[in-house]
């Protein structure tokens, strides 16, 4: 489902005399439906970067990354915007919402811009925000209002509304309390159940023991610091 080939990424520091700075080089790894492949790796090797790369908002400058067929290697904008409505979800550290929209269409809205009823969709928002112990009282409120918890568990209803075949986790048991860690963990394993590909990253040691079938050292593929 998801494949990473020969992966290469530098950045250039362009307000320090153009200086390169070499991040990824060669990565490689694969991820089959149903499977959850954890990135590993001291803070700076890369983890985040391959995140990025995965979701379109980095170019690669060697390597392939295929996700369900899609070659993403200098894909159309449109082809990547299509992919992440229909196959690919992102469950981020941080909510990026338009301010005043109410909590439950911000929920709903991947599963209606899959063409899902309305119904459907609200139904479906309004059971993850229940089991993610948001107060029924706020779901007509926007969460940019929220506390930093509140809006964390809002991003994760948001980003398991839909069943997408492939998911990226970012830390997405951070800082949650235990009641709402054992929620999200029960839904990356019925994720997992319902043949999604997920690649996660998981300072979390326990739940990554949990949910995580193998773990790729992004380490291992960080140019001068290779084990």
């Amino acid at each position: 489902m998801i494949e990473v080939e020969g992966l290469g990424k530098n950045f250039t520091l362009h307000n320090q005399g153009g200086a390169v700075i070499p991040v990824l080089e060669d990565a490689h790894f694969t991820v089959a439906p149903g499977e959850c492949v954890a990135l590993t790796g001291a803070s700076g090797a890369g983890k985040s970067t391959v995140m990025r790369i995965l979701y379109g908002n980095y170019l690669a400058q060697a390597g392939r990354v295929t996700i369900g067929g899609v070659d993403l290697t200098g894909a159309e904008p449109r082809t990547i915007l299509t992919l992440r409505r229909q196959t690919l979800g992102y469950v981020s550290q941080f909510l990026r919402v338009v301010p005043r929209v109410p909590t439950l269409q911000v929920v709903a809205e991947p599963c209606l811009a899959t063409g899902q009823s309305e119904e459907a969709a609200v139904t479906r928002a309004r059971d993850l925000l229940s089991r993610l112990n948001i107060p029924e009282t706020l779901w007509s409120l926007s969460p940019t209002t929220f506390s930093g918890g509140e809006q964390q568990r809002v991003n994760i209803a948001r980003g398991f509304a839909y069943t997408y075949p492939a998911l990226l986790l970012d830390e997405p048991t951070a800082s949650l309390d235990p009641v709402n860690r054992e929620v999200v963990l029960s839904l990356i394993e019925e994720a997992k159940a319902n043949g999604a590909a997920i690649v996660g990253i998981f300072h979390d040691v326990e739940a990554r023991a949990r949910v995580a079938d193998r773990e790729v050292d992004i380490g291992r593929f960080t140019p001068g610091r290779a084990a």
